[in-house]
């Protein structure tokens, strides 16, 4: 089961330097999701990560950083899904620099995954559960979502109040990932509390690769 690290919305302190940590201690994809950073600020964030790690970022706006940088791939939100010509037209100009550039999205209501969506290489789903509850949010349960991943024609990854408690539960339901924000950036120690969400993975037998 993918495990994908999404950032804070806002900065926040030693921000890149966690990144690295993070990435040293095995994080595969990380979404970088900056909404009030210009370009020039998202350029010099990128370059503050080590280079050798920018195969594993992918962004959610400013896309066309992921050529000059060479990223894993880029997000698209309702508003570039809803922007169809001038959409397309950008990822036919990144896949012709990346051949095997990743293409990812959001939804929020299950309604969403029963078109033919097959053009992303997965897409995040929620918010799923709630976390002061840490039940199902509105809109959401069991029988809805096990019906929704089996007719999905594109893999779903778990977003919205993902944490070390419940991962076994998005798996066992047929997700192909979770994304995790606040169950790591909440925390004093991002990093220790990822390596412990991957020992936790690997004690209830949930393969990570």
């Amino acid at each position: 089961m993918k495990l994908i690290v999404i950032s804070t919305s806002k900065s926040i302190p030693n921000e890149s330097k966690l990144i690295n940590e993070l990435m040293e201690s095995g994080v595969e994809t990380f979404h970088l999701r900056k909404p009030t950073m210009s370009t020039a600020e998202m350029q010099k964030f990128i370059e503050s990560v080590p280079a050798h790690f920018h195969n594993r970022i992918v962004i959610h706006s400013h896309h066309k950083l992921a050529s000059k940088y060479s990223l894993r791939g880029i997000h698209l939100t309702s508003i570039h899904r809803k922007r169809k010509f001038s959409t397309w037209l950008r990822i036919r100009l990144l896949k012709f620099k990346l051949s095997d550039l990743v293409i990812s999205t959001s939804f929020h209501k299950v309604g969403q995954v029963y078109s033919n969506h097959s053009e992303f290489s997965y897409a995040l789903l929620g918010t799923i559960f709630d976390r002061l509850s840490g039940r199902y949010h509105s809109g959401f349960s069991e029988h809805i979502l096990r019906s929704a991943l089996e007719r999905s024609s594109v893999p779903l990854i778990a977003r919205g109040g993902v944490s070390i408690e419940n991962i076994k539960q998005c798996h066992d339901l047929g997700f192909r990932g979770v994304c995790l924000a606040s169950s790591l950036w909440d925390q004093p120690n991002p990093t220790e509390a990822w390596v412990k969400t991957l020992r936790e993975c690997a004690e209830e037998q949930i393969s990570t690769t």
